[in-house]
């Protein structure tokens, strides 16, 4: 995991270019987000931003020299999503590691964790996502103990997520353990 050692972005607020004065608005607000440590949902068509917008927020924020990890959660299958971002001990499945891996979560210990795509996430990773963020402790798949981690979550999606809500795709504790800030963008 040497990796993910630095920061690992590449977008800062003045990267943002833009003349809509929505966008100008959020750009403006981005440095009064980073203060707090509070979650972030952030939604937007395909194209708008999203990345850009987390990793400013980061960079912004008292976490920015720590890691910045992101991951598309549409872009892998569910069960391989899992052990991406919790981990998993040694012999936790069949193929497995043999000395087991850390997930994303503790690599983003101290710094922020980007989730793209989370309209994409199954119901039961949704719950095991939910519990993370409200206890702050992850567990590794096949293990036993908790680790305390300390992260910010920013998630988006392509979806609106109210749309996600009503349909019963987005769990709505999840969605407001998500969205203590949201952001549309333009």
């Amino acid at each position: 995991y040497i990796l993910y050692r630095r920061n690992h972005t590449k977008y800062l607020l003045d990267d943002i270019i833009t003349a809509d004065p929505g966008m100008e608005q959020i750009k403006t607000n981005i440095n009064q987000i980073a203060l707090s440590d509070s979650n972030v949902l952030i939604y937007g068509e395909t194209g708008t931003g999203k990345e850009l917008i987390a990793q400013s927020i980061h960079n912004c924020s008292r976490r920015y020299s720590k890691n910045f990890v992101s991951q598309n959660c549409g872009a892998i299958p569910a069960n391989l999503l899992e052990s991406e971002l919790f981990g998993y001990e040694a012999g936790a499945f069949s193929g497995a590691a043999k000395g087991g891996k850390i997930g994303l979560f503790e690599l983003a210990h101290r710094g922020t964790i980007f989730l793209d795509e989370i309209n994409s996430l199954e119901a039961d990773l949704q719950v095991k996502l939910l519990k993370t963020i409200e206890s702050k402790k992850i567990r590794r798949i096949g293990s036993e103990k908790e680790i305390k981690m300390d992260f910010r979550v920013v998630a988006a999606t392509n979806e609106d997520p109210f749309e996600l809500l009503r349909q019963g795709r987005i769990k709505p504790d999840l969605f407001y353990r998500l969205a203590v800030v949201y952001i549309r963008l333009p």
